[in-house]
């Protein structure tokens, strides 16, 4: 059966769902030499995810001490990295926390309440961690990697 997919070079991809664009994430295996070698896109995944780990560790500081400013700049850092890769429930959670960082709602309104933002913050960091967990798991299943 045809696939409109194997137009974009991803048949072989499994489905992530709303975790992941297709589209670039395609873009990043293509730069693999083959599909059996993924010398390219398995580090560079691999990599994310230890920088997230390490992410993390600071926003929970960072939350744990009311530092709205670093939460922001911990967001924005870790939302491009994961938009470049197309990893796009860890790019929302992220930019959830980089406008309530910024004393913004979702929306670009003001929030002026701290206890607000931070508790905004929190539950998207909740959420990250989980997308996170989850994605990295569905991920080393497709490189093949075991625990």
């Amino acid at each position: 059966m045809y696939r409109a997919d194997e137009d974009y070079g991803y048949a072989s991809m499994p489905d992530f769902g709303d975790h992941v664009d297709n589209g670039i994430f395609s873009q990043i295996l293509e730069m693999d030499e083959s599909e059996g070698e993924r010398d390219f896109s398995e580090p560079l995944v691999t990599n994310f995810f230890e920088q997230a780990e390490e992410t993390f560790v600071k926003m929970d500081r960072a939350l744990n001490d009311k530092n709205l400013d670093e939460l922001s700049s911990l967001g924005h850092f870790l939302k491009g990295s994961s938009s470049t890769l197309g990893f796009n429930k860890i790019r929302d959670s992220c930019q959830i926390i980089q406008q309530y960082g910024h004393k913004l709602s979702v929306d670009g309104a003001p929030e002026a309440n701290d206890t607000v933002c931070l508790e905004k913050i929190g539950e998207a960091l909740k959420s990250v961690k989980v997308d996170t967990a989850e994605l990295e798991k569905a991920m080393k299943k497709f490189f093949g990697q075991t625990d």
